[in-house]
């Protein structure tokens, strides 16, 4: 371990002191002012009328009889709120647990030029010592100027490995815990229509690295040597760039999406070893309807590239199916199943209504990865696929309740979540 790396981790409670620094700079993308406030780019839509649109807040009003005194105004509102207590499995082999998803959409500016902005906060607890606090943040400042992104976790995690590759079968496989801390924060100010460039800070510092086998050392079980005892750090900057012609982050409309993230982590500034990385994520939504743009009728499309330049890359910071910035990659595939120093991913989905007031709906899809590790990149091929049905939970923010069935060659799940995959 290197000397500035052990000077960062000499005492265990900075895990919890930079915990404690992470949730004081949660508030920070408020206090940036947009610039150029008149130079504004229309945002690629239309605004909806959702007057003749049916969600479960009008169903709970009906079943309830509820009747307020004013019909419920979706456009000039600001805020919307969705939230979904459920039970599901998590990572690790440790139970059930429950989890409480809570999204939040907020306009920041006028809906006609500002995207609408969202907060995902999913903490979750197994009643034995599991537990997540993860809050992920995408905010837009009036006209697009600039859009602040952040990824923020605080996770005593369980997870299993299979190794690099796709050398081990699905029961060959071994138990790695760890505390852990990440803290992505980027600022990326509009240069053209559409087109975002900026800077980010990026930290993922994890602790109690081991396995809950004694008999198994994982460096030999993974064939690798960094990362996999003890502590990791990841510290550094990243370039970022963004191309997006979406409105709603949360439920994509027709549009463009592409994400690319250069990072750089140097032992200057508390990495184990210097590595850099690479991520490219191209996204885009084709309606097959367009003449009647308020049903849902839409192929979507999803495919990321990651890869990292260094051999000394912490091991569970390599490229991994699942570990996608918002872990929605590989549905029907194991979180963490194929590992390795480059990744591929594509899918696609087939998104429609099923009634005429967009209460519900359906979804199917296919998604194929392949990592290197084991034999040449591009040689092996793991593919999943599955279907799912949608309810409308919040018009306003067009947030769906979507619970899939999700399989794949040696697994199969049933996956609930609030808005859409990607």
């Amino acid at each position: 371990m290197k000397r500035s790396s052990s000077r960062f981790m000499k005492n265990p409670i900075i895990f919890y002191k930079i915990f404690i620094i992470i949730l004081s700079c949660l508030v920070s993308p408020a206090l940036l002012l947009a610039q150029n406030a008149g130079d504004v780019v229309p945002v690629n839509k239309q605004i909806k009328d959702t007057s003749r649109q049916t969600d479960l807040i009008d169903v709970a009003k009906e079943l309830f009889q509820i009747s307020p005194n004013h019909a419920r105004e979706q456009r000039a509102k600001k805020i919307y709120f969705s939230v979904l207590p459920v039970s599901s499995a998590i990572p690790g082999g440790s139970g059930r647990a429950l989890i409480t998803s809570t999204t939040a959409g907020i306009y920041m500016g006028p809906q006609s030029t500002t995207n609408l902005s969202s907060a995902v906060f999913a903490p979750y607890w197994n009643f034995k010592g599991r537990f997540g606090l993860p809050l992920r943040t995408s905010i837009w400042l009036p006209g697009n100027t600039w859009t602040i992104q952040g990824d923020m976790r605080f996770l005593v995690y369980p997870q299993y490995t299979w190794g690099l590759g796709s050398n081990h079968s699905y029961s060959d496989k071994a138990l790695v815990d760890e505390n852990y801390i990440r803290f992505y924060q980027s600022a990326l100010k509009r240069v053209t229509s559409y087109f975002f460039a900026g800077l980010g800070y990026n930290l993922d510092y994890r602790s109690n690295i081991h396995s809950d086998d004694s008999a198994i050392g994982l460096d030999q079980f993974t064939n690798y040597q960094h990362g996999l005892q003890g502590n990791s750090v990841s510290s550094g900057i990243s370039l970022n760039m963004i191309y997006d012609t979406r409105n709603n982050s949360i439920n994509p409309l027709p549009g463009s999406y592409v994400n690319i993230v250069y990072r750089i982590n140097p032992v200057l500034m508390g990495s184990n070893n210097n590595w850099n990385s690479l991520y490219v994520d191209v996204r885009k939504y084709i309606p097959m309807n367009p003449a009647k743009p308020a049903r849902q009728n839409t192929l979507a499309f999803w495919s990321y590239f990651w890869t990292v330049f260094s051999s000394p890359a912490p091991y569970l910071d390599l490229p991994s199916i699942g570990w996608d910035p918002y872990n929605r990659s590989g549905e029907g595939i194991v979180q963490s199943r194929y590992r390795g120093r480059s990744l591929f991913y594509f899918e696609a989905e087939y998104r429609r209504d099923i009634t005429n007031n967009g209460l519900l709906g359906f979804v199917a899809f296919t998604n194929i990865n392949t990592v290197s590790g084991s034999g040449t990149f591009f040689s092996s091929w793991h593919p999943a696929a599955g279907t799912g049905i949608r309810i409308k939970f919040n018009k306003g923010s067009n947030t769906n309740i979507g619970l899939d069935y999700a399989f794949s060659q040696g697994y199969h799940t049933i996956v609930l979540n609030l808005g859409e995959s990607f």
